[in-house]
């Protein structure tokens, strides 16, 4: 329920009005003074506070400026018996949603609480929404506590307070666009755009129109004027994602940007000036690209002034079980599965994969177990099969071949198990096999 205070020394006008406002479905709290109004407005968090302007122990028109400092998302409106216009611009000028008389209009009071409320909720969505892309751009969205991520950490928190470019490597899915929003974020850029683009999903074309924009005419199909990215990022930050697919000639373009601030659009010929910072990231090895030919050296020292190397996930294998939580927390409860619990297998089985698609993977692995566990807890058999038999493999200290006869055995013996929980009697039933010969191949197969 919505709630609104009234701050009013004037027990029968505080009590009538208290009434009104009731009436039309809000929770309402009553103060006499500016001291016990502050001290409700701590406890109750009112959406609207509707206060006199004389007050035993204070002004209505000050304790305005105390309420907006304290409680920015807070609106207020003033009632007073004498209304004057300095008054009045005052209470604006520090904050105040409106400013009435007493009597003369008292009709107007419940349309205005009405407007004062919807305005107050606004407020406080808005807020909520800043601090989900503050929560974004921020470093502490960034899981791990190995040292080889602590040292990538350290190192972009430090250069997100300059304004040099930073090229960020590793292998696909190892969080590089997170840490392109946590530099943004944290840098002097962070309250204008931040862009992004991957250079791979486009052709050389088309890439070219996308980031540089173009002039009507230009083409075929180019009926007005359009703004590359470069032009959206103004002032802000532009993050080109898989730099080392983008087109040869097309990097003759972003080194001149970095080095001048200017770009030519498709069919135009005077220079687009901008301010943008430049994060760019890649999963080749650019030194490579530049002996082939296949990438500017120019380019690559002008983008590397700032280099920062993002560690695979099999080299901070201590880190999977709380990202891997983090994960099961955050999916589990889009999914409603927030109370699921994780059996310590299933976590083993993580520890031991080898993640070639990294973080993203783990991610998709994550989902998909919620979306299959049919019971209470995330259990081996909801990992995909692959990851179950590279668990079988690594805990039984021996890499089978895919093609013997043993590491089909092994697996299928071992899930079994784990359908019987652990009963080898029914499993040996199950298996068609003597008691005897079970035990003596959990023995050789060490389960």
């Amino acid at each position: 329920m919505n709630k609104v205070l009234i701050i009013d020394d004037e027990n029968q006008i505080r009590k009538l009005l208290a009434r009104m406002i009731e009436l039309e479905g809000y929770e309402v709290y009553q103060a006499a003074d500016c001291r016990s109004g502050l001290k409700l407005l701590d406890i109750s968090m009112p959406e609207v506070v509707l206060c006199d302007v004389r007050l035993p122990d204070g002004n209505g028109v000050d304790l305005v400026l105390k309420i907006k400092k304290l409680f920015p998302q807070t609106e207020v409106v003033l009632l007073t018996a004498h209304g004057n216009i300095p008054d009045g611009v005052q209470a604006i000028k520090n904050g105040a949603y409106d400013y009435i008389t007493k009597g003369d209009d008292n009709n107007k009071i419940i349309p205005l609480i009405s407007r004062a409320m919807e305005k107050a909720l606004i407020n406080k969505r808005l807020e909520s929404l800043e601090a989900q892309i503050e929560k974004k751009y921020s470093f502490s969205n960034i899981q791990g506590s190995s040292k080889l991520i602590k040292e990538a950490i350290l190192l972009a928190q430090k250069v997100s307070a300059t304004d040099v470019p930073v090229l960020l490597t590793g292998e696909t899915g190892t969080g590089k666009e997170v840490f392109a929003q946590a530099i943004h974020g944290n840098g002097p850029r962070h309250n204008k755009a931040f862009v992004a683009i991957n250079c791979s999903s486009f052709s050389k074309d088309l890439l070219e129109s996308e980031i540089f924009g173009y002039k009507a005419g230009a083409f075929t199909g180019a009926n007005k004027d359009k703004k590359g990215l470069f032009e959206e990022a103004n002032n802000g930050t532009i993050f080109l994602d898989e730099i080392g697919e983008m087109a040869f000639d097309l990097q003759a373009k972003l080194l001149r940007i970095l080095e001048t601030g200017e770009f030519i659009k498709i069919g135009e010929t005077k220079p687009t000036k901008v301010n943008v910072r430049i994060i760019a990231a890649t999963n080749r090895n650019l030194e490579k690209e530049i002996t082939e030919n296949h990438f500017r050296e120019d380019l690559f020292y002008r983008l590397s002034v700032f280099q920062i190397h993002l560690p695979a996930l099999r080299d901070r294998k201590e880190d999977i079980e709380s990202i891997a939580l983090t994960l099961i927390r955050d999916f589990g409860a889009r999914l409603s599965r927030k109370d699921i619990k994780i059996n310590s297998e299933f976590i083993e089985a993580l520890k031991n994969h080898q993640w070639k698609g990294n973080i993203r993977e783990l991610r998709n692995v994550i989902e998909r177990s919620l979306i299959i566990c049919n019971e209470e807890e995330l259990t081996l058999q909801d990992l995909p099969i692959e990851i179950q038999n590279s668990h079988f493999e690594e805990s039984a200290g021996r890499n089978y071949s895919n093609f013997e006869l043993a590491a089909m055995e092994r697996r299928h013996i071992s899930r079994v198990l784990q359908y019987t929980k652990g009963n080898k009697t029914e499993a040996a039933r199950l298996l068609k096999i003597g008691l005897t010969t079970l035990y003596r191949k959990i023995e050789e197969y060490k389960l």
